[in-house]
């Protein structure tokens, strides 16, 4: 309907896509002490899920939000009372503006939500035991222009995702750094 207005849209799938149902940013696994997970939540990752997003001008958000926005047709959640999903900017997903109106929490956790995994104690005490930020939002795509080839367009979502650095100094750096309390500054790109 959108492109019969002349409003440019296209096709997102988002892979490993999370259903985060209370918005709390991260997919909660609940597992009792021997490892049974329980339904405490009703968070869950879904192999693929499919959107749409169309080029707005924001006036209601401002011009850094203008761009792609996210509309999802098949919302699985009620918005405002109704079940709706967006029109939420793609930049605001990716800058992590989740405050906004028009569903941007709900399409963040989508695409870059926390896996965590919590052991649930009969006394209603839980411990994280888990945690994985990278599993959520793969191979964010839609359908290139005049051929059948994949655009990854994972970047317009979220960050690429900082792999973890390992190094060694020598002690003697170490404790020479210590010394008139200047501190270590380690900055990896």
């Amino acid at each position: 309907v959108l492109r019969c207005l002349g409003i440019p849209t296209r096709v997102i799938t988002n892979f490993n896509s999370a259903h985060d149902t209370n918005i709390n940013l991260s997919i909660d696994k609940y597992v009792d002490i021997s490892g049974k997970t329980l339904h405490l939540t009703e968070d869950s990752v879904w192999n693929f899920h499919v959107w749409n997003e169309s080029w707005f001008i924001r006036r209601d958000l401002g011009s850094f939000y203008d761009g792609w926005q996210v509309l999802d047709a098949t919302p699985q959640e009620r918005s405002k009372g109704i079940y709706q999903c967006g029109p939420a900017s793609t930049r605001a997903i990716k800058e992590g503006d989740v405050n906004l109106d028009y569903d941007s929490s709900f399409v963040f956790a989508a695409v870059n939500a926390d896996y965590v995994t919590w052991v649930h104690y009969s006394n209603k005490r839980k411990e994280r035991i888990y945690s994985d930020t990278k599993k959520i939002g793969k191979f964010i795509s839609t359908k290139a222009v005049g051929n059948n080839s994949r655009v990854d367009v994972t970047t317009n979502y979220k960050y690429p995702e900082v792999k973890e650095i390992s190094f060694k100094i020598p002690y003697s750096e170490y404790k020479n750094s210590l010394m008139d309390d200047r501190k270590i500054l380690v900055t990896a790109v």
